[in-house]
């Protein structure tokens, strides 16, 4: 489990034995326990139907537990609107297409800060930034539906950056991406993070998940299988795959080298050729 944190760190979210049960008898959670730290860089991961989204939606009210409790800040989220705890929880979600509406970028980055009636002063400045950081200043007076899949997505991140929340939830924002595109939306969202925001990065890409999250929460069947720093969920294949999920190639690979002496907390390419030049040196 992932260490205690110290008595000088701020508890952003706590979710208490929290059940989610869908109208239709589905039990999406069950029995979560969890804390989520500010600064964090989290990888929330499971296979299809693992209830991953299912959580996140409880960070900002979009759904609320039919039992336990989930507490926002100092909220309880079951009886704070979404409009409040969208100030501490930006959401991002998978289809960008569900999150756009506005004529053109600028309105739509601009939305946020206006609804939370922000000064035309802090609206522009928030824009622009946003605007900067996701490179769509050449793009502002575009309507955000004619654009491409990868722009639409940085227009929704946008969007959710100009609201300058506490913590950000990306689900599964690299459809539709390739490995440039989303290294390149990685270097971002590393950015933000860096800047003392929390990270809840919903994916199957268990590639970036090892090259760049910090904490790894494992879900199956609503059930929290793991909740450790990444080295260790990657040293932990067997449980990994029957959760449905693959380690990347490199954690497979050195995993099969593990007689030699490789670590089986190898997480990245870099890493992996460390390892083989230390134990060939070892050999000499």
């Amino acid at each position: 489990m992932i260490p205690k944190p110290s008595i000088d760190d701020e508890r952003l979210a706590a979710f208490r034995d929290v059940d989610f049960t869908y109208e239709d008898g589905t039990e999406a959670l069950r029995g979560i326990t969890l804390d989520i730290w500010k600064g964090e860089h989290i990888a929330l991961v499971g296979g299809n139907g693992s209830g991953k989204t299912t959580l996140a939606k409880h960070l900002n009210g979009l759904l609320t537990p039919t039992g336990g409790n989930v507490i926002v800040g100092e909220f309880d989220t079951c009886k704070e609107p979404v409009a409040r705890l969208a100030r501490t929880v930006g959401y991002v979600f998978q289809n960008p297409d569900h999150q756009l509406f506005c004529p053109t970028v600028t309105d739509e980055v601009q939305f946020g800060p206006r609804n939370f009636g922000l000064s035309d002063s802090e609206i522009a400045e928030k824009t622009d930034r946003a605007l900067e950081i996701m490179t769509l200043d050449h793009l502002k007076a575009e309507p955000p539906m004619s654009l491409s899949l990868g722009d639409r997505r940085r227009v929704s991140i946008a969007s959710v950056i100009a609201t300058d929340p506490e913590m950000i939830v990306l689900d599964e924002p690299f459809t539709g991406l390739d490995a440039k595109e989303a290294d390149e939306l990685m270097r971002v969202v590393n950015g933000i993070n860096r800047e003392g925001k929390t990270i809840i990065l919903i994916t199957h890409d268990m590639r970036v998940v090892a090259e760049h999250s910090e904490r790894v929460i494992v879900l199956a069947e609503g059930r929290l299988m793991l909740d450790c720093r990444t080295r260790k969920v990657f040293s932990e294949s067997s449980l990994l795959r029957d959760s449905g999920l693959t380690p990347p190639p490199v954690s497979q690979l050195a995993h099969r080298l593990g007689e030699y002496g490789v670590s089986p907390e190898t997480l990245t390419v870099d890493e992996l050729a460390e390892e083989i030049a230390r134990l060939m040196e070892g050999a000499k």
